[in-house]
């Protein structure tokens, strides 16, 4: 009792003194001039760019399939034909759409000479090319609602689909009629994208979890645990081959590179480092998924970075101060992204240096204290010699790759939700009202 009674009496007489001493200091003095805002300087940032810059593509190639995620080069068309102006030709409703509690997070494939698509309520749709639903099914496990979890992923291998869902569920189904061959709990949510190779099925389940699993009866091969992270954004980027490696992206930022066969761990790395001034450089999740380009594997992360690994080593090549919110394509000498600050990047292949930044729409409400949502992005791919950007605020955007000049844009009902693929010179994407266009 003693002693706190004089701490407390030592805390009063302290604060007694620096107010005595503070009423003999000099009046603040008040500097003239404008006040300018700290964080401003940040927030409006602008991007050094060198304008155009001589750039090589591959010619167009006719692809029929567009069958998985294109972070393989086995499964990617890097400049897929299609008309450089295209029209919408059809449009088919594959379910629902997105709703506050529900996102649509598949991007559809195309095999088969069908298009697959994911609502938001994991039912699964195959379409025809004609736009005519050829079947549906409904995924959610009994007991459950479709309310109840949200999100998965598509792959396409030797006549099966193969579908990850929100509610933990891994399922394979006929491509041909919908019906499931077999079923697989994951014991965590399955909104990543899965990946189909030589057999076995790999997949990143709950944002910290790799999974290879067997393709003809769902066994489990092996497994590799991530850092556990919360701050995840919805649907976990697809894991990629390169060469006898398997590659992870984990929703920590991590990255894992295992032997495909026994996932034995070759090396680690992290896509780590943040905007600065940013609230969004907290979320530290991989949205742009492993893309492996040569000897390179490009992955970016939410919060303001894109890295060039190497693929044996797993060392870096370089590191862009620019984030990547969706996909990371690379073409010819040139990198690109769409970035943290919904901006249209192309970085040089060769360093990571940005050689032109194309501002897209940004805020919904871009008022004083008032911006709120931001419009969403998604892409970009390489089409018809183009560079193809699809937007939640309406419209399909098409740019030149050199220059990042807008050359054509076409309505989307409703927005995009997902990137859009190319197949059959058809381009494909899905909207928020759940509805699949097909653009020609």
């Amino acid at each position: 009792m003693v002693t706190r009674y004089f701490s407390r009496f030592g805390l009063v007489a302290a604060a007694v003194s620096l107010t005595a001493l503070s009423a003999c200091q000099e009046p603040e003095v008040i500097l003239p001039g404008e006040r300018e805002d700290i964080r401003a300087a940040v927030d409006n940032e602008t991007v050094e760019t060198r304008g155009a810059k001589p750039i090589s593509i591959p010619a167009q190639s006719r692809n029929a399939n567009w069958s998985q995620s294109p972070g393989t080069p086995e499964f990617r068309t890097t400049n897929a034909a299609l008309n450089p102006t295209p029209q919408r030709i059809w449009s088919a409703n594959i379910g629902s759409g997105d709703s506050r509690k529900q996102r649509i997070t598949a991007d559809p494939v195309v095999a088969g000479g069908l298009i697959y698509t994911l609502d938001s309520g994991a039912t699964v749709s195959a379409v025809t090319p004609q736009g005519q639903v050829a079947w549906s099914t409904n995924l959610i496990p009994p007991n459950e609602k479709d309310v109840d979890a949200t999100g998965g992923g598509l792959a396409y291998a030797d006549g099966v689909l193969y579908v990850s869902s929100g509610f933990g569920r891994l399922t394979a189904l006929d491509a041909k009629t919908g019906a499931q061959k077999w079923q697989k709990r994951l014991n965590a949510t399955g909104s990543g994208a899965p990946l189909v190779s030589g057999g076995i099925l790999y997949l990143v389940a709950g944002d910290e979890t790799g999974w290879a699993v067997n393709t003809k009866d769902g066994r489990i091969i092996w497994q590799i645990d991530g850092t556990p992270s919360v701050g995840n954004v919805l649907g976990a980027p697809a894991p990629v081959i390169a060469s006898d490696l398997s590659v992870f992206a984990f929703g920590s930022g991590d990255i894992a590179a295992t032997f495909r066969r026994g996932g034995i761990l070759r090396w680690n790395a992290s896509v780590a480092g943040g905007r600065r001034g940013r609230a969004a450089a907290q979320i530290v999740d991989v949205t742009a998924g492993p893309m492996v380009s040569g000897n390179s594997i490009l992955i970016g992360n939410h919060s303001g970075r894109t890295v060039s690994f190497d693929t044996g080593s797993g060392e870096r090549n370089w590191t862009a101060l620019e984030g990547a919110v969706d996909t990371v394509w690379p073409a010819g000498n040139s990198v690109f992204l769409i970035s943290d600050r919904s901006q249209l990047v192309r970085l040089d292949a060769a360093d990571g240096s940005i050689v032109w930044a194309i501002d897209l729409p940004g805020f919904v409400k871009n008022k004083p204290g008032r911006r709120g949502p931001i419009f969403a992005h998604y892409g970009p791919i390489m089409a018809g010699g183009r560079l193809v950007v699809a937007s939640n605020d309406g419209y399909l955007r098409f740019f030149n790759p050199a220059d990042g000049a807008l050359v054509h844009q076409i309505e989307v009902p409703g927005g995009a939700t997902t990137a859009p693929v190319v197949a059959g010179q058809t381009l494909y994407v899905v909207s928020t009202k759940g509805e699949l266009h097909a653009f020609r």
